[in-house]
């Protein structure tokens, strides 16, 4: 049986997971970072739309998350060359590139700029900051040399300071600036020194050879989505995400006979948050999950006291486990070559 504590330098030799468990002093960064970037504050009726694709997208699902119940104005993510045809002069577009130089979001740099709408940048340059500087632009600088799926938590607090400048949220700094000491916490319970039993590398050891289904219900439901994402690009693993109540109304079905085609396994996260019939279907799809064969269920439960404690506990959970799966599988965490071989044909 591999041993998780000795095999991470060999096989994560670039340091993908000294990245992940430093999301708690991110916080702070992004922070001051939002602040240099001396962007004035504006009331915006349209809301906020968040453009970006891959890592730098999900910020705004997350931060959407976390702000709940509490956004005033809409507050929306864009993952594509247009933006929604109801965007208007009184909308705040965010643009999100952690290269800059990501061609969707460029686009919609560009149609918010012909729509006279507010624009934010938040990137390391390229393009994108090219641009914006060259508009007037605000740039919310991110360090360079992550990659961009590691660069989350500047993402979340981003898009977070933008929806309270903007008014789409109420001011959340208190709320990030106490979530990195809890955080903190977490990343030494779930580390590279954590006994094996600990809860992100048994989860990952339970995963493993399994093409895990995460499970999200109400705030919990842009985790899932990272879950697998981060699945995706750290363990080059298949993986799925789904959403309750709607898996309820379909995906049942395919339960009954998914251990047909391949081992299969699900992951449901679960917050103090959840309204009671969520909860209830969350524990009944579990149940039924487990009846139909899958290797393993398991319950995810996020961790915090505010409502973004518990978005970022199943964050940094989710990479952790992601991380530790790869190295279960040999494979470095780190490089996406068939992302970018595809941009390279897709260029040519």
């Amino acid at each position: 049986m591999t041993d998780l504590s000795t095999a991470i330098d060999a096989i994560d030799a670039r340091g993908m997971l000294h990245d992940v468990l430093d999301q708690p002093a991110q916080l702070g960064d992004a922070l001051w970072r939002v602040e240099s970037a001396a962007i004035t504050r504006h009331e915006s009726p349209g809301g906020l739309v968040v453009c970006g694709m891959g890592g730098s997208a999900v910020g705004g699902d997350l931060a959407a998350a976390a702000i709940g119940r509490r956004a005033l104005r809409p507050l929306v993510t864009v993952r594509g060359y247009e933006l929604p045809p109801w965007t208007g002069p009184d909308a705040t577009v965010l643009c999100l590139s952690y290269s800059g130089d990501t061609e969707e979001t460029l686009a919609c740099f560009s149609a918010a700029g012909a729509l006279g709408a507010t624009r934010i940048a938040l990137t390391t340059g390229g393009a994108l900051a090219e641009a914006a500087r060259a508009e007037g632009v605000p740039v919310i600088g991110v360090p360079a040399g992550l990659q961009p799926r590691a660069a989350v938590a500047y993402f979340v607090v981003g898009a977070l300071e933008c929806a309270a400048l903007c008014g789409a949220a109420p001011p959340m700094r208190a709320e990030i600036e106490a979530a990195a000491s809890p955080l903190e916490v977490l990343a030494t319970e779930w580390g590279a020194a954590a006994p094996d039993g600990s809860e992100a590398k048994a989860l990952a050891r339970r995963l493993h050879g399994t093409v895990p289904v995460v499970h999200g219900a109400g705030p919990t439901v842009a985790s899932a989505w990272r879950w697998k994402t981060q699945l995706n690009e750290n363990a080059k693993a298949l993986g799925f995400s789904s959403t309750l109540p709607e898996a309820d109304h379909n995906e049942l079905c395919a339960w009954e006979r998914a251990g047909e085609l391949a081992p299969m396994s699900a992951v449901f996260l679960a917050d103090d948050g959840l309204a009671g019939r969520l909860r209830r279907r969350l524990d009944l799809t579990a149940e039924l999950a487990a009846a139909a064969g899958a290797v393993t269920v398991e319950r995810v439960e996020a961790r915090g006291q505010s409502p973004l404690e518990r978005v970022l506990s199943l964050v940094l959970l989710g990479d952790l486990v992601s991380v530790y799966l790869a190295v279960l599988r040999g494979v470095d965490p780190t490089p996406v070559e068939a992302i970018e071989r595809f941009k390279r044909s897709l260029d040519g």
